[in-house]
């Protein structure tokens, strides 16, 4: 322990006296001397980026004196210093101009967590017990460096693999870099419930192999298929700034917003006109869109450009696709079909977006692919209103699930003959708990196990985290250098940069900073002047323009938390994948309809997202904004549904897939279809700290392993369900009691 972190070798306050003359057992906890004066009672100002979607939003952070319990060196006590009290969105920000969503607000809880995992840990017990204890990082590097070492030796490089979630930060670069110097596979990035279809779509239609960039504000219709652009889609906070000015921005414009999906979410709630059509159909509803605006002589089959050729059908007017067909297979009435295609071409500039269930399903790239049509049929792409995609800054790209899944990892690992050596010897794991949320067919508990060696960066026991031999915790973010190039959101050039907020609380390091370390344990070939992630990060933004009055990007990022490129003509297009026109197929479902009669769909959590925020108690009491429950988990039924099973609100069900079973207490809510039961995701957790542990169900449990073929993404909303009544009740927690518009529906 060095002076900075010198200790008094008394106790530190009356309140641990007082434990101990009253007989109490304690934990002397002791005073370190504090590393970073502030002037008492005053607070300053720091920029950082909340990490808790990819939208990459700008964030202010509110820092002032305090004491805080920290570890240093292993031991336990208490510090003054900088201590970040308050979040608010970054005016300025580009992204999210000053707002912050609830989600936002509640990230300062993962650097306060006290289940914060806050020193290097070796695992002690069985894998997956949970079980560790303390080393220093001199020890786990050294033990993490051996291992990569003994892969050289060995000729075996490609046996070291990394797991992580998306990055839209340099961190990526880092990443694949020592990757690509060690001689291993380029980076397993999980996003089992991300945007690949939509890519993909995007790529072969216009382009761009990224998410579009939505011009609410000046547009003056908008029709969504599935995105909950209000609430879990892209860049949430962008598009609702939008969705804002759409309806109150222009004097005497009020632009109509119309939501598809057959379970309403939080942007349905909001929309002038919700339709009902079937999950997997809403390709077919856009092109039945499509061939009415033909039909009407508004547009012809030229202007939908390549978007429109790559539809079968096209050139001859899309003649499969009458309004009567339409209803016939969406089941929304052709007489709608008719006045949803009008006001599109008649309201220009409008926008179609799809996202969510229509992207999960087995004809998932098809839908995309139509709404893209629709789009470019209507003049709506690269325009003032339309849809647009922001321009990408060279050497600012992150990573995205674009190359081996965690599927193939898993089915490779698996497929070993016993007494084999696996295909992977040590995996590192980065932000990412797919043992929690992958279907369990693809067996990757299983498959981890088999793993020689596992370290996880994890901040947080988790259950994929669980498995490790070392966790080597990262810093929070606001303990952390953050940069992030934003994919969406804006339609200028951007990239956020900020140094840490306050200074670490524990003993941890930035996972970037390990890697470095550890590439130059190995003599790995990475850049000479990659000492600490700080040059990193600076290297590219110096490559930059500067904006007026900076001398380099770099320090304009840093005085205002972003740099905002000039404004930018549309950027060009990539070189178009050669691929031929596509025919509707309807989806198929795992589960035949007599013997599973529900359609499941499982949604992305207000609160908890895919499930990764499930740890923070501020998200956990936060009532959903449709159904008001929390605390919980619910299976939403149609109250016709309820009646015929004889359910009634808070009754136990249990729903059951070919692929298991769970439990959960009912929701009775009229916005979903009849034959069909939702659940959000996100609780159900067996091992993430103490406010998420054993609460809920999760739904993944009971989800076939059903991927949409063409780019391999998980179709997850393609498995059908049968529903019960079980005795007794379940755990319902909600807000308001009931929802207040149907009292009748509520016990």
């Amino acid at each position: 322990m060095d002076r900075r972190q010198f200790v008094k070798a008394t106790a530190i306050s009356g309140a641990s006296a007082s434990l101990a003359a009253c007989g109490n057992p304690e934990e002397q906890l002791v005073r370190f001397i504090s590393d970073e004066p502030l002037p008492p009672g005053l607070a300053v100002t720091r920029r950082s980026v909340c990490p808790l979607c990819p939208a990459g939003c700008g964030v202010e952070v509110r820092v002032m004196e305090g004491d805080v319990e920290v570890v240093r060196d292993g031991v336990r006590g208490i510090v003054k210093k900088g201590l970040a009290k308050k979040l608010e969105g970054l005016p300025g920000h580009p992204v999210n101009r000053g707002r912050l969503c609830a989600r936002g607000q509640a990230a300062i809880q993962v650097t306060y967590h006290p289940d914060r995992v806050r020193q290097p840990l070796r695992r002690t017990g069985d894998r997956g017990s949970g079980a560790f204890a303390p080393v220093s990082w001199d020890e786990a590097l050294a033990e993490l460096a051996a291992r990569l070492e003994a892969l050289l030796q060995d000729g075996d490089p490609r046996g070291l693999r990394f797991l992580t979630r998306p990055l839209r930060s340099r961190r990526g670069v880092v990443i694949s870099e020592f990757l690509e110097r060690f001689g291993a596979p380029a980076p397993v990035v999980v996003d089992l419930f991300g945007d690949a279809v939509l890519r993909q779509a995007n790529l072969e239609s216009f382009g761009f192999h990224q998410l579009p960039t939505l011009d609410i504000a000046q547009s003056r219709y908008v029709v969504s298929f599935g995105a909950d652009i209000l609430g879990t889609w892209n860049s949430p906070v962008a598009q609702s700034v939008g969705y804002g000015e759409l309806r109150q921005g222009r004097p005497g414009i009020r632009g109509k917003f119309v939501q598809v999906e057959f379970r309403m979410s939080q942007t349905g709630a909001n929309s002038d006109q919700w339709v009902a059509a079937r999950p997997g159909t809403e390709g077919f509803l856009a092109l039945g869109m499509a061939r009415a605006i033909l039909a009407s002589g508004r547009r012809s089959p030229s202007d939908g450009g390549r978007a429109g050729e790559l539809i079968e059908g096209w050139s001859d007017g899309l003649q499969a696709y009458a309004a009567e067909a339409v209803e016939q297979v969406t089941g929304v009435p052709a007489a709608t079909v008719e006045q949803l295609g009008r006001e599109f071409a008649d309201n220009g500039p409008a926008i179609a977006v799809i996202a969510g269930v229509p992207l999960a399903q087995t004809n998932g790239l098809f839908n995309a692919l139509a709404v893209n049509a629709l789009n470019a049929l209507a003049g709506s792409v690269g325009v003032p209103g339309g849809v647009r995609f922001t321009p990408v800054l060279e050497g600012l790209r992150g990573l995205d699930a674009a190359g081996e899944t965690i599927e193939t990892l898993a089915r490779s690992i698996l497929e070993t003959p016993a007494g084999g050596a696996p295909p992977v010897d040590v995996l590192l794991v980065h932000d990412a708990n797919p043992v929690f949320g992958a279907p369990p067919a693809w067996g990757v508990g299983e498959a981890l196990a088999r793993v020689g060696f596992i370290a996880s960066f994890g901040s947080f026991q988790d259950e994929t985290s669980a498995m490790a031999d070392l966790i080597l915790p990262d810093h929070s973010f606001l303990e952390a250098l953050v940069d992030h190039v934003p994919e969406a959101g804006t339609a200028r050039a951007a990239a956020s940069a900020a140094r840490p907020a306050m200074r670490p609380l524990h003993d941890t390091r930035d996972m970037a900073d390990v890697m470095l370390d550890v590439g130059r344990r190995l003599a790995l070939d990475l850049p000479t002047e990659w000492e600490t992630y700080e040059d990193v990060a600076r290297e590219r933004f110096e490559a930059l323009p500067p904006p007026e009055g900076f001398d380099s990007a770099w320090i304009a990022a840093q005085a205002n938390g972003v740099w905002i490129g000039p404004e930018a003509p549309v950027p060009e297009p990539a070189s178009f994948p050669d691929v031929r026109p596509r025919a509707y197929a309807a989806p198929e479902f795992d589960g035949g309809a007599d013997a599973y009669p529900f359609h499941f769909l499982p949604y992305v959590s207000q609160a908890f997202l895919d499930g990764s925020l499930a740890h923070l108690p501020w998200l956990q009491e936060l009532p959903d904004v449709v159904t008001t429950a929390m605390w919980s988990s619910w299976v939403e039924l149609n109250p016709r549904t309820a009646a015929e099973l004889g359910v009634e609100a808070g009754d136990l069900v249990e729903v059951r897939s070919a692929h298991g079973a769970l439990q959960a207490p009912a929701l009775i809510f009229p916005g979903i279809a009849p034959d069909a039961v939702a659940m959000p995701m996100g609780q159900g957790h067996e091992n993430f700290t103490r406010y998420a542990t054993g609460r809920g169900a999760n739904p993944v449990r009971v989800l076939a392993p059903t991927v949409e073929p063409e780019t391999g993404g998980w179709a997850w909303a393609a498995t059908r369900v049968t529903i019960a009544r079980l005795e007794g009740a379940g755990d319902l927690v909600r807000f308001g009691g009931a929802l207040r518009e149907h009292p009748d529906l509520e016990r």
